[in-house]
């Protein structure tokens, strides 16, 4: 290679050319004209395709298919905050439901039941992208991270009129750039998985092995 050609790739690496493209450009690139029933389809469409669960139900039903999920998978106990909307619902019903379990101490003082006693975490969600199949979810006292994470299977509930088409539409409806960028938003497009160097499959390896998720 020429001393000519090593300083022109150089000089475009140090200051590289970008497309003039305008906020109101980029934005509608990341825009897609689906109605309310597209975006559940290609929600549901994508969710399945990574083995997540999506259950269809309404604010009246939810917690009977939270009870058959419970049920269907043999748990003997349930996550959940009694302190969220969601939650206190839930924990009003409980003999419907396994036993139910509540994050109200330190994590050092129950890590051990946590990670190895605690079959399923229950949580809500802050909303969903239509085009990746993700559920945006926002950890707080209430329902901090762990709950996300650690437990083998993972219950969300998304209402519909939360799901978006992208997430520049997520961000842009919820304000997050006016109100402030939060500061731990987690992005969940499915189950946990990992592959090793032979790109064998795994499940739960870094979080929940499955997601449930119930829309309403």
């Amino acid at each position: 290679m020429s001393n000519t050609a090593r300083a022109n790739i150089l000089a475009r690496l140090r200051e590289p050319q970008r497309p003039d493209c305008g906020f109101n450009e980029r934005d509608y690139l990341s825009r897609y004209d689906w109605d309310t029933a597209e975006r559940v389809r290609r929600f549901t469409e994508r969710m399945v395709a990574v083995r997540a669960e999506v259950h269809h139900a309404t604010p009246e039903t939810w917690l009977d298919v939270v009870s058959q999920v419970c049920a269907a998978k043999g748990l003997s106990n349930l996550l959940v905050s009694p302190e969220t909307m969601l939650g206190k619902q839930l924990h009003a019903q409980a003999d419907r439901f396994p036993a139910l379990k509540t994050y109200d101490q330190p994590i050092e003082s129950w890590k051990q039941e946590l990670f190895y006693g605690v079959d399923a975490a229950f949580t809500g969600t802050y909303g969903g992208i239509a085009e990746t199949g993700t559920l945006i979810v926002m950890p707080s006292a209430d329902e901090p991270r762990l709950m996300s994470l650690v437990p083998p299977v993972h219950i969300a509930v998304l209402e519909v009129d939360k799901l978006y088409t992208t997430f520049a539409e997520a961000v842009q409806a919820q304000g997050w750039v006016q109100a402030g960028m939060p500061t731990n938003a987690l992005l969940i497009s499915g189950p946990s998985k990992s592959a090793d160097i032979e790109q064998t499959l795994a499940y739960g390896v870094h979080g929940p092995k499955e997601l449930v998720v119930i829309l309403i």
